[in-house]
């Protein structure tokens, strides 16, 4: 049971917070964050936010690697698309070890339109 929830994401995790964008953008205009843009390659050459880092969650081998890269204990703040891949990005980071996680509620898409 708890390979299944590290996958689907079945069980609450105390260290992801959903955020819109208001307070997205006042975390990354006052402070030097964590900012990671989930979404391919392709999607973040067509327009992402100022300073995001792109690593692909569809890339499960290089997402690992570059998240073994990042201060565990400083807040990450994740976005992708519309939300999806970064709900369930929060939850394989928080278990592997992340202790504050930002989920950008309803993605790039909500942010480009606000």
């Amino acid at each position: 049971m708890a390979l299944f929830s590290f996958l689907f994401g079945s069980e609450k995790n105390e260290s992801v917070f959903l955020i819109d964008t208001h307070e997205l953008k006042e975390a990354v205009t006052q402070h030097n964050v964590q900012l990671i843009d989930l979404r391919t390659p392709n999607e973040y050459s067509s327009g992402h936010i100022d300073k995001a880092i792109n690593i692909d969650f569809l890339n499960q081998n290089g997402f690992k690697a570059a998240f073994s890269k990042l201060d565990k204990k400083k807040p990450l703040y994740l976005y992708c698309r519309s939300g999806n891949r970064s709900s369930r990005a929060a939850k394989q980071l928080a278990g592997l070890g992340f202790e504050k996680i930002y989920d950008l509620k309803g993605g790039y898409m909500k942010w480009r339109n606000q």
